[in-house]
């Protein structure tokens, strides 16, 4: 004969059993092994009791490079910073006045550190500009690729020594063109067609091997409609060799409020790359801050200073969800007026 505890148990042991498989697995401990994890979301809490998740701010460090070449400039944009080895890589769009997206007038910058503090920009020779072969372009006379050119070095295992270095570039009407490099420096089409072509890619469209998916990952710019509002957002899609991509997925934020995307800068974090995190730069549209008197008196473009920015910090693990656990600026404007108008604090990609 059985007893009551015995029954209770007996029954308890049923119920678990018959839970759906997902209720089960939560119930478990999650197990992490030994890899680093950051407390960016609240996949490894349960409950938080007199405590709560706070976000840090970097802290300013001053300037550290100029976009002083006559073939960089103004609007200058979308750059990308890599660690190779022990030697850090600067890239960047080349533009000096404003024109239409995707033109002639846009090249790709390139420049190098031993310490990511003090940059310098190679006369490489590849290009003429401007007359001169004399400067620090790597690719030009490739739009509109060079209008939004984002590269990443591939940790792919399996990678070929040629294409050690992978980058995607273009804008809707040309779809995103991928490119492959050795060394970070001379780069070819990987094919003369474009690789994806369902997006608006009308920002920087990020890319990079993932080692946990086991596959390439890129976050592209998408728009969203929201009632009788479209904002700038965040798509995905994947790849098993860098040519054939999926069906894009719009990427979501919880139930958080909707907000202009306008670069998303998602990459494995180096110190855990399971963990994906996004500077993206969050768009504010109309909120002006300078008068037009302000604005002429320190050079803006006079279509540039109606907006402002600032950069968030969002972080994802695989999928098609970003979460949102911090909804304050992560890099905000500061002190001085030319730091509140329509495109800056724009974040380079990459943490390193």
């Amino acid at each position: 004969m059985k007893t009551g505890t015995e029954f209770l148990l007996i029954s308890m042991i049923l119920t678990m059993m018959l839970l759906p498989d997902n209720v089960w697995a939560q119930s478990q401990p999650l197990h992490i092994g030994s890899r680093l994890q950051l407390f960016v979301d609240n996949y490894l809490l349960d409950t938080l009791d007199g405590a709560s998740l706070v976000l840090h701010h970097p802290h300013d460090k001053g300037e550290v490079l100029k976009f002083d070449h006559p073939w960089e400039g103004m609007f200058c944009g979308y750059s990308t910073v890599i660690k190779d080895g022990d030697l850090f890589r600067l890239y960047y769009r080349g533009r000096p006045d404003g024109g239409r997206d995707g033109d002639e007038g846009e090249t790709t910058c390139y420049a190098e550190s031993d310490d990511g503090i003090h940059w310098r920009k190679p006369h490489l020779g590849l290009f003429e500009v401007m007359g001169t072969k004399n400067n620090n372009v790597i690719l030009a006379n490739a739009a509109p690729a060079t209008h939004n050119f984002s590269p990443f070095r591939d940790a792919n295992p399996n990678v070929d020594p040629a294409q050690r270095f992978k980058a995607l570039g273009g804008i809707s009407a040309s779809g995103l063109m991928a490119f492959v490099s050795a060394d970070g420096i001379h780069w070819q089409k990987l094919r003369e067609e474009p690789v994806f072509t369902d997006g608006a890619f009308d920002s920087q469209n990020v890319s990079f091997w993932s080692e946990t998916e086991l596959k390439y990952v890129c976050y592209f710019r998408s728009w969203k409609k929201i009632g009788g509002s479209r904002y700038r957002s965040v798509s995905r899609t994947t790849s098993p060799d860098f040519i054939n991509w999926s069906e894009p997925v719009e990427m979501t934020f919880g139930s958080t409020p909707w907000e202009h995307l306008y670069t998303n800068q998602t990459f494995p974090y180096f110190r855990a790359p399971h963990i994906y995190l996004a500077v993206a730069a969050r768009f504010m549209p109309g909120r002006q801050v300078l008068t037009d008197v302000q604005a002429q008196a320190l050079g803006v473009n006079p279509k540039y200073f109606k907006d402002c920015a600032d950069a968030i910090l969002m972080s994802t693990r695989g999928g098609t969800t970003y979460d949102r656990t911090f909804m304050e600026g992560f890099i905000t404007p500061g002190i001085g007026l030319e730091n509140w108008v329509s495109r800056t604090n724009y974040p380079a990609l990459n943490v390193i």
